[in-house]
């Protein structure tokens, strides 16, 4: 199985690739469009700024090639933000592939933001949750959030509830990191490797 993890100005692409180590997979990490449009899988992630990452999809032509991916694809935190129509860091407009905005977190004087730890999902359906129990804890570092919509698959509550997890036909995302949430997260990684 060839799994490719989209190479870009983001951060966070090698904790991913290391996940992916621990579970026996060695994924490769390419922007080469005949290698993404050939891999089983492909693992879009990362941590930056919404705007100046869609400047450089749209620059390197990655944008029309991540809408036009028919294999199972996953959207991690930034990855899954700019899967949506639009995010309100920099007003960027976004992938389009989930129909709903990205908004930002209004700081109480209880939760500051960023949204940084570990917060229980619920309401889990879907083919990434497969052998999970409800309440299972994973880890968040985000100042931005998905609003719950019909492709909610997961739910997490900070400040407000809002969508942990999204899936629309072939494309998976996940507000949390799950390279960075233990076994529970290790496990939505062999799912994903699994479908």
């Amino acid at each position: 199985m060839q799994v490719a993890i989209i190479k870009y100005n983001a951060g966070n692409v090698y904790s991913v690739s290391f996940a992916l180590k621990r579970l026996g997979v060695d994924a490769m990490l390419t922007d080469d469009k005949e290698v993404l449009l050939k891999a089983d899988k492909i693992i879009f992630p990362g941590v930056g700024e919404a705007e100046t990452t869609m400047r450089y999809l749209k620059r390197n032509r990655l944008d029309q090639l991540i809408k036009d991916l028919k294999q199972p694809t996953l959207g991690i935190c930034l990855g899954m933000q700019l899967m949506c129509n639009r995010s309100e860091e920099g007003n960027a407009d976004c992938l389009k592939i989930f129909p709903v905005d990205v908004r930002r977190f209004r700081p109480t004087t209880a939760e500051k933001v960023p949204h940084m730890g570990w917060n229980t999902l619920s309401r889990m359906n879907g083919d990434l949750f497969k052998g999970l129990p409800e309440e299972e804890f994973v880890y968040f570092v985000h100042s931005f959030y998905v609003p719950l919509n019909e492709y909610t698959t997961a739910r997490t509550t900070y400040i407000l509830p809002f969508s942990a997890s999204l899936r629309k036909d072939n494309f998976y995302a996940t507000q949390f990191h799950p390279e960075k949430s233990g076994k529970a997260g290790e496990r939505m990684l062999r799912n994903f490797l699994d479908l």
